[in-house]
């Protein structure tokens, strides 16, 4: 029995030797991998940088390189003085900021609804808002126009932000998440005499910060960078956001390309600040809802 069972002791011995080994391995290997992603990532706002750092006499002879030769932040400057950046800046924060509140609140109480609550057609409204996720935004252009003309909004922040104040993934997001909650957790509450508001606002919603964090997240992310509404819907240069002034920036026959850069990494900062501070709870939202 001994001649047995040294054997067997040395296998597992040497089995336990080994797994620390492999596990530092396999940590390794990933830390490897998301370095590389990570630089991948960084790349485009690297070069971002070193274009908006470089003078317009390097960038038209194509003598730019990975590492500028000469610190020119006349690109930041001429962003700044020359067009109204800043302006810009303001109409998107405050018309992604408005469209935040008013889609989180459209897209978390349709959610709650449509996974919470039984009532005859749940499952066709589902599917018609579903459904409206494979209609191209291009089309709805026209349609949006003529509703908002005849509404007086034409050249306003709300021509911008109502037409888009309920998002399908949203909802569907929402759903999700709230399929994930014990219905027992909200029968509960309704026999301690608690509504439908009530539940919602005191049991659902302190539940639900990770799917609120990700609706925030990419609700402003959409708005902070949509282009082609704001574009047909605001005619006064005022009211231009951000992504729709920078466009000027190009002109028919040259184009700054420092201030073209300086102004992009103006707009890119706010939603990485954004994503930085909600990152857990948008990794934790993710998880929760299902999707992959």
């Amino acid at each position: 029995m001994s001649g047995v069972r040294a054997p067997e002791r040395a296998r597992t011995d040497v089995g336990v030797s080994r797994g620390p080994r492999e596990r530092r391995g396999a940590r390794r290997g990933k830390v490897l991998v998301l370095v590389v992603l990570s630089l991948v990532w960084l790349f485009p706002l690297y070069w971002m940088l070193v274009t908006a750092v470089s003078p317009r006499d390097d960038l038209a002879s194509g003598r730019i390189g990975i590492v500028p030769t000469t610190f020119d932040p006349g690109g930041f400057t001429r962003a700044l003085t020359q067009f109204p950046v800043l302006q810009w800046a303001q109409n998107s924060l405050a018309i992604a900021v408005v469209a935040v509140v008013i889609t989180v609140v459209v897209d978390v109480t349709a959610g709650y609804v449509l996974a919470k609550h039984r009532f005859p057609g749940r499952a066709v409204v589902f599917f018609l808002i579903i459904a409206t996720l494979m209609i191209p935004v291009q089309v709805l252009l026209i349609p949006q126009f003529d509703l908002v003309n005849s509404l007086g909004w034409i050249n306003s922040y709300w021509a911008v932000i109502i037409p888009r104040s309920a998002e399908a993934f949203g909802v569907f997001l929402a759903r999700q998440y709230f399929l994930s909650l014990p219905d027992e957790l909200l029968e509960a509450a309704q026999l301690d005499g608690a509504g439908q508001l009530r539940t919602l606002w005191s049991i659902v919603l302190p539940l639900s910060r990770p799917l609120v964090a990700v609706l925030v997240v990419m609700t402003f992310m959409y708005r902070w960078n949509e282009f082609a509404w704001p574009l047909v819907a605001l005619r006064n240069p005022d009211l231009y956001t951000l992504p729709v002034g920078l466009s000027f920036l190009q002109s028919q026959y040259t184009t700054d390309y420092p201030a073209l850069m300086a102004g992009a990494l103006v707009s890119v900062l706010p939603v990485l600040v954004l994503f930085g501070i909600a990152q857990r709870q948008f990794v934790a939202g993710i998880a929760r809802s299902g999707l992959k």
